[in-house]
């Protein structure tokens, strides 16, 4: 489900591209919904959610259905007076907020008016979205996991809507997407409420902050909000600088990103939703040698998907762009600029799956300070590198730093892990590890043949080329999995139950 999501956030993200381009409409949209979606990611499914599922957990396991339905209702009841707060700041304060993340727009005035109606829309989006986030917790720990993953296609689908039947009738026509947005956030909380009625937790929303549970998880999203915030202000902060590049740099960096987060997103956020969960059940029923299992599983399935997919975003990056974006208003020269970023940004694609596998071994067990104090550094680190790159490399500066960002952040989580003596890798990493690197290889040199004898990737409509880019990418997945297949890898070697 995640990767259907996924791919029609390609499709949208086409879509968005072949109608609008790149320049100032899009520049706009894109800085206007970066921000709820950065709140998104601090408020719900990263400091919440982290601080959120491991005590749901404890309940589950340790309390009665009432108590665990009295428990759900007032973190709904807080979350709901939090971000109602939130998004009334947020719509009021919109100019201000544009002029601290995007500086350099303060100088094109029309830019800057239609980036700041556009956020006047789309902000109470992060009141719908993070409801969401707050169900499919619930969910996810019931081991319901489908509808959750499903739910984000309906964003996907209400921006393909309205960008090819509503924009006409929008000035700009842009402010289509920002409706398309905020009605997106309402369509997928409302396609989970039936799910959680069948599990017997859907609950109205009630305000008592004198709970117990509430106040564990208000202590424990403290440092959650420090530690999933100092990644989104990294973000923010490269917003920052590619307001001051050239016209399209803040897009540019947005499809790279897009193409980056395929993988990022099903490997990571897959592997993270299903983990957390399930090591929080193990830390809770004090099964240490399952926790560790579990988690060298994780380290392991992700290490082998998210090696090639790193090689070839790298191997495929100019490719990939053209077949994908590069119709209508999109050129071939934002196809080159957008291609530049991708490799940077696959250097770290690596690092960025690991860190969701990696955090969660914190975070499950309600430490929330570790992962947080890593992430400050890592923030220290990225803008280093960014004064260090961005004179020469511009807009793939930004993106290299977030890449080696990555890395250095799954290094120091995994020293932390080994350290605190909570993680213990199981046998015979050094053996798995040459297996991968041997088949990547292989997988590489069958990418790069294959490649060779393909025509000028902006030969044909886009039909023509997505049935090529189909043919390479399944032709290097053949290559890479029969090799590790002849080097000794079984499905059943990484075949797991959730609920194990």
């Amino acid at each position: 489900m995640t990767l259907l999501s996924r791919v029609l956030g390609f499709m949208r993200d086409v879509i968005l591209a072949q109608v609008f381009g790149v320049g100032i409409a899009s520049d706009a949209f894109f800085v206007a919904f970066k921000i709820p979606n950065l709140l998104r990611r601090i408020f719900a499914e990263g400091a919440f959610s982290q601080a959120f599922v491991p005590i749901l957990a404890e309940y589950k396991n340790q309390h009665n259905d009432k108590e665990t339905r009295a428990f759900i209702s007032h973190i709904a009841g807080f979350l709901t007076l939090m971000l109602s707060m939130v998004t009334v700041f947020g719509i009021v304060m919109a100019p201000w907020i544009i002029m601290i993340t995007a500086p350099g727009f303060a100088d094109a005035p029309e830019k800057f008016a239609l980036t700041t109606s556009l956020l006047h829309l789309i902000f109470p989006y992060v009141l719908f979205i993070s409801l969401t986030s707050l169900v499919s917790a619930i969910l996810n720990t019931w081991n319901q996991f489908l509808v959750p993953a499903f739910s984000p296609t309906l964003l996907n689908i209400s921006m393909i809507g309205f960008a090819l039947l509503a924009s006409p009738f929008f000035h700009p026509p842009v402010i289509a997407i920002a409706w398309a947005v905020l009605a997106g956030g309402i369509l997928q909380l409302v396609c989970q409420l039936p799910n959680l009625k069948k599990i017997g937790m859907l609950v109205l929303p009630r305000v008592q902050l004198c709970n117990a549970g509430v106040w564990s998880v208000l202590n424990k999203m403290g440092p959650a909000i420090l530690g999933v915030s100092v990644g989104q202000v990294s973000l923010i902060i490269n917003t920052i600088f590619a307001s001051f590049l050239s016209a399209g740099s803040v897009s540019w960096m947005y499809y790279a990103d897009r193409l980056m987060e395929l993988p990022a997103g099903v490997l990571g956020g897959a592997l993270g939703t299903i983990l957390l969960p399930s090591l929080s059940r193990n830390v809770t029923c004090g099964k240490r040698d399952e926790y560790c299992l579990l988690l060298d599983w994780g380290l392991r399935l992700g290490l082998m998907l998210a090696l090639p997919s790193s090689v070839a975003l790298c191997i495929m990056a100019h490719p990939l762009t053209i077949a994908l974006f590069q119709y209508g208003q999109f050129s071939h020269f934002d196809a080159l600029m957008t291609a530049r970023a991708l490799i940077a940004y696959s250097v770290g694609l690596v690092g960025l799956i690991l860190v969701k596998v990696l955090a969660t071994g914190f975070y499950s067990r309600q430490d929330i300070t570790t992962p947080a104090r890593i992430a400050m550094i890592t923030l220290v680190m990225t803008q280093l590198m960014n004064l260090t790159f961005i004179g020469a490399l511009q807009h793939a500066g930004l993106s290299l730093s977030i890449g080696l960002a990555a890395l250095l952040n799954a290094g120091m989580l995994y020293w932390q892990l080994r350290r605190q003596k909570i993680f213990q890798p199981q046998p015979d990493w050094l053996g798995f590890f040459c297996r991968l690197i041997l088949a990547v290889i292989t997988m590489a040199a069958a990418l790069v043949g294959i490649l060779s004898l393909m025509p000028n990737w902006e030969e044909g409509h886009m039909p023509c080329r997505l049935l090529r880019l189909i043919s390479v990418v399944g032709g290097g997945a053949i290559v890479y999995f029969s090799m590790l297949w002849v080097l000794g890898c079984r499905l059943h070697h990484f075949s797991r139950s959730p609920k194990s």
